[in-house]
């Protein structure tokens, strides 16, 4: 397995799961990627939410992203831990509301100073399971991506 293949499965699977954890409680939740390249997996949210706390005062993390095979026993699931970094570029944010532009109209049902962050996650080291590796999971090869 290489970078590209969690790339390409991230990118074709953008509904994922994420994981962040704040004084040993661990919180979970959907969100969809935007978009994975070889600096990171790149999310977004508003300020006023508590996954930016989150991530402020924790920034370690763990996604998750799964595709179902047509018959049961036939998913696959990736899993890729690291680090989040809040990314302030505006060049970024500019693209982000052209490709999502239903981010903007977000703001109007939001507290006054609410503020688009994004994020993504680096340093991630990330591995596929199926049910031929159930049970050698941690066998599985890490493959090490932004």
């Amino acid at each position: 397995m290489t970078p590209n293949d969690v790339i390409e499965f991230a990118m074709n699977n953008p509904a994922s799961w994420m994981a962040t954890s704040i004084n040993n409680q661990p919180h979970v939740r959907g969100m969809l990627l935007w978009f994975v390249d070889e600096t990171g997996f790149y999310y977004h949210t508003a300020s006023c939410k508590q996954l930016a706390k989150q991530i402020r005062e924790n920034p370690k993390m763990e996604i998750a992203f799964i595709s179902s095979g047509p018959h049961q026993g036939e998913s696959r699931m990736l899993r890729v831990e690291g680090t989040v970094e809040i990314v302030e570029d505006s060049a970024l944010t500019n693209r982000l509301i052209q490709e999502r532009p239903w981010v903007q109209g977000l703001k109007a049902n939001m507290p006054e100073g609410t503020e688009l962050v994004i994020f993504r996650l680096v340093n991630a080291q990330a591995h596929f399971w199926d049910m031929t590796t159930n049970g050698n999971e941690s066998k599985q090869p890490r493959i090490a991506i932004a």
